[in-house]
């Protein structure tokens, strides 16, 4: 897939750009003064686009209405589709007919049935032999958010990462020039597979357990929150090493990436505060980590811990770790299986000579990486409803909105056009907070400590159940409502908890409301 824009759809483009550029020069009459933001940092914009979008990034002080374009929450870009089961899947709004091709020829490749080699079906020869899932859509269903098993179920949307501290100077050392995220266990490797190709045993299965903890909320109401604990059992290839930490990841919804990869790193470095000296209480940082393509460190944007920088870099660790395919930019055809587990590596790959050097080559990677930044984020509803608004303020009033950062412009410079100069709204900062103790994994990943989680963004959260069928929420799909969700908060974030519970129960229903319009 090339990026280059035919010059008839790069006028169109202008045009878009225009006409947005338009609704924030108008939009800027309509917001209320608030504390002024330097954007100096956004050398992609000129002088009169930071005054213009300064006015349209300033806090309300008006909940008794919507904002300007509250309810596009991805700009143009913004899918006004029917609201049913299908949602998240359609395209970006304002791709172009060929773009639009390019989207569902990527749609077919993301729900593609994988195989084990070697078979007739050589287009999807390759699968595992190790794997989580046998396609991308097998985690991400209806490209939405997975969940943890029901009982008596094989985890599929849910699977364990793994990792060691380091034991040698080498590993020291790629840990501090960033080159790699975490040592992998020895024998396991990265992540914990569950599944194997015909002849070869999966590495285990996950075992939860939980423990309920009540939480009484003002006016009595009492939460039971159940906390899971996770262990890898019925290991096949011998013990783990004794020291492995263990990291449960549910696959996250798949909407509006393209969008948070058009944020200007700046605007994501600007909110940090590693030292807390606004004395807020909140002291977000960026994950910084290695771009391969460019050799620069960047903020992490995408994962559970802002591990990865791109959308194409999310993709290739997906289709190696969790599917065993190797890609262009990850080409070790026997994914995360480790050269202790000699079996795994005496079986035959999907590599054919016809195809070029690895299982899923190029173009293959580009239309994934293309399906996935394209993903449309739906319409905001019923942003006027009297107890959206309400529970809108107490967002804000609580301090909620200090990590869940309502809205952005992106770049200028955003190297898909339909991404340019969009005002989006997906409620989060891509910064690692201190969630508490009862959130932490104790795992470090790259410069996330135990403790900290980047802030999800929220679009999209309220058509959880409609899309995926449950409301299982947080990294590993431990809460099963969006109460529980902000019951679970801690850390940086314990102050705005405890006003939740605090809230009267009119309050609180306002802010869930508010939530489930997102």
């Amino acid at each position: 897939m090339t990026r280059d824009v035919p010059a008839g759809l790069a006028v169109r483009r202008l045009a878009r750009v225009t006409m947005v550029a338009a609704g924030l020069a108008v939009a800027s009459l309509m917001i209320a003064p608030g504390q002024a933001i330097d954007l100096s940092h956004r050398t992609d914009l000129t002088d009169a686009d930071r005054a213009r979008v300064g006015e349209i990034l300033r806090a309300p002080e008006d909940f008794s209405r919507p904002e300007a374009f509250e309810a596009m929450s991805a700009g143009a870009a913004t899918s006004k589709k029917r609201i049913n089961r299908d949602a998240f899947s359609h395209p970006t709004a304002n791709l172009s007919f060929e773009e639009q091709q390019t989207f569902r020829i990527g749609n077919g490749i993301f729900r593609k049935l994988w195989v084990a080699a070697p078979s007739s079906t050589q287009a999807s020869d390759g699968l595992g032999p190790l794997y989580n899932a046998r396609s991308c859509q097998g985690c991400h269903l209806k490209d939405g958010r997975g969940q943890p098993p029901l009982p008596g179920d094989e985890a599929v949307s849910l699977f364990l990462r793994l990792s060691v501290p380091p034991r040698t100077d080498a590993e020291r050392e790629a840990l501090a020039a960033r080159k790699i995220q975490s040592v992998p266990e020895p024998t396991y490797g990265g992540q914990f597979q569950t599944f194997a190709v015909t002849g070869l045993s999966g590495e285990g299965r996950m075992a939860i357990t939980y423990e309920d903890i009540p939480v009484t909320l003002s006016g009595g109401e009492v939460v039971t929150l159940q906390k899971p604990v996770y262990a890898a059992v019925d290991l096949a290839y011998g013990p783990m090493q004794p020291d492995t930490m263990i990291s449960p990841r549910v696959a996250p919804p798949m909407i509006g990436l393209g969008l948070l990869e058009a944020i200007h790193p700046g605007d994501i470095l600007a909110k940090a505060d590693p030292e807390d000296r606004d004395g807020d209480g909140i002291s977000g940082r960026p994950n910084l980590v290695l771009d391969a393509e460019t050799g620069e460190t960047v903020p992490g944007r995408f994962g559970w811990k802002a591990t990865t920088p791109t959308v194409r870099v999310q993709s290739a660790g997906a289709f190696s770790g969790d599917i065993g395919i190797s890609t262009p930019d990850h080409p070790d055809p026997y994914g995360d299986c480790t050269t202790a587990q000699t079996a795994c590596r005496a079986l035959p790959t999907g590599e054919q000579e016809r195809l070029g050097p690895t299982e899923a080559p190029d173009p293959v990677m580009d239309l994934v990486t293309f399906y996935s930044e394209n993903l449309a984020v739906p319409a905001r509803r019923k942003v006027d409803d009297p107890q959206v608004l309400r529970g809108k303020a107490l967002f804000s009033t609580l301090g909620c909105a200090s990590c869940h950062t309502p809205k952005y412009v992106t770049s200028r410079e955003a190297a898909n056009p339909a991404h340019r100069f969009q005002l989006i709204w997906p409620y989060t900062d891509l910064l690692l907070h201190d969630m508490g103790e009862g959130l932490a994994d104790n795992r470090p990943d790259g410069d996330a400590d135990g403790r900290e989680w980047k802030t999800p963004p929220l679009w999209g959260i309220g058509l959880t159940e409609t899309v995926s069928g449950h409301t299982r929420f947080l990294h590993d799909g431990r809460a099963r409502s969006l109460l529980e969700a902000v019951l679970w908060h801690g850390g940086e974030a314990e102050a705005a908890r405890d006003g939740v519970v605090g809230l009267a129960p009119d309050d609180r229903a306002a802010l869930i409301r508010f939530l489930e319009s997102l």
